[in-house]
């Protein structure tokens, strides 16, 4: 067995859930189908996230790269700069799941720009290129395999058969996804398309991804097994404390006969990348912040200038908004 399918198994019988799959009446599952799903896997916390429940906020500044206006007319790639709300994450809905745990990779980066006239726009993305599930749909039927799949099920598991049937899961269960020195020392990767327009009205078809200035940086399994359950939020503390940390947001171009509406399938690397301009992150917020609860990326939260490319950018909205609902009741 894969060491990260291994991790996966050993989250499902921490969470000790029955689950049973769901009824999908249609091929777009409910936003109660798709927070149910991942409830199956995680349990139900109540005031938590129902995916990436344990996480840290942080202030950062974006400053754009005369690059990025002509890729949108967006706002943010034109101003100076702009405030941005961040959060790292470590997946999963548990929320005390260490930092360096079996099944908290792929983590999380989230960004919140606060753009002119009181409006916000969104960006999602995780430390894995790729997505387990080319729909909303697949996405819930993975979940539920997940969740039918506690440690000491008998093999073939449901997670066995169904990633056997399907290559993205395998993909994503398979893949070797080592625990990073910081959050801030490895690099994210938006799934999903997006299109740009810019002010001549020239149209670019991308994904976004965050990098490190340096080389990405990983603990060895030593160093991962003796690592303390907040290592992470703990780094990045204390690293801001001494200086801010910069990281570049970049834009993958897509190429002739690259699939926009999957995002499953990752591009190939020879595609050009662009410098849209750089994160400096500045402040780690107190834990007790209120907007840690209160807080939604949403990824179809978009100015002129940025559209949806990807039909699961919908799907993925509607879940965070049911997810949010059920942590304010």
């Amino acid at each position: 067995m894969q060491r990260y399918r291994f991790c996966l198994v050993h989250v499902c019988a921490a969470a000790m859930v029955a689950y049973t799959a769901p009824a999908l009446a249609q091929s777009q599952p409910s936003s109660a189908q798709m927070v149910d799903a991942l409830n199956g896997v995680f349990g139900a916390h109540p005031k938590y996230r129902a995916n990436h429940a344990n996480g840290i906020m942080l202030t950062a500044t974006f400053r754009p790269t005369a690059a990025a206006a002509e890729i949108s007319r967006a706002p943010h790639f034109a101003a100076r700069e702009t405030p941005v709300l961040v959060r790292f994450s470590n997946f999963g809905g548990i929320p005390d799941i260490g930092d360096g745990a079996p099944g908290a990779a792929p983590y999380g980066m989230s960004l919140k720009f606060s753009l002119p006239d009181h409006r916000e726009t969104d960006l999602i993305m995780h430390s894995f290129n790729g997505f387990p599930a080319a729909t909303a749909a697949g996405f819930v039927e993975f979940l539920t395999a997940m969740g039918q799949s506690p440690a000491g099920s008998p093999h073939p598991t449901a997670l066995d058969r169904y990633a056997d049937g399907h290559r993205q899961a395998k993909a994503f269960l398979d893949a070797a996804m080592p625990a990073p020195a910081s959050f801030t020392t490895q690099p994210y990767f938006g799934v999903n398309t997006f299109i740009f327009t810019n002010s001549f009205n020239k149209v670019t078809y991308g994904r976004y991804r965050m990098v490190p200035l340096a080389a990405a940086s990983y603990l060895d399994r030593g160093a991962q097994a003796a690592a303390r359950a907040d290592y992470l939020r703990r780094e990045i503390r204390t690293r801001l404390a001494g200086q801010a940390v910069v990281m570049r947001l970049q834009l993958q171009l897509a190429g002739q006969g690259d699939v926009l509406d999957d995002p499953s399938v990752a591009w190939p690397p020879s595609r050009q990348l662009i410098d849209l301009g750089t994160l400096t992150i500045e402040t780690a917020l107190d834990a007790a912040d209120q907007r840690e609860r209160t807080v939604v990326f949403m990824p179809d939260e978009l100015p002129d200038g940025i559209a949806p490319g990807d039909p699961m950018i919908a799907a993925r909205a509607r879940a965070y908004a049911e997810s949010l609902g059920r942590r304010l009741k």
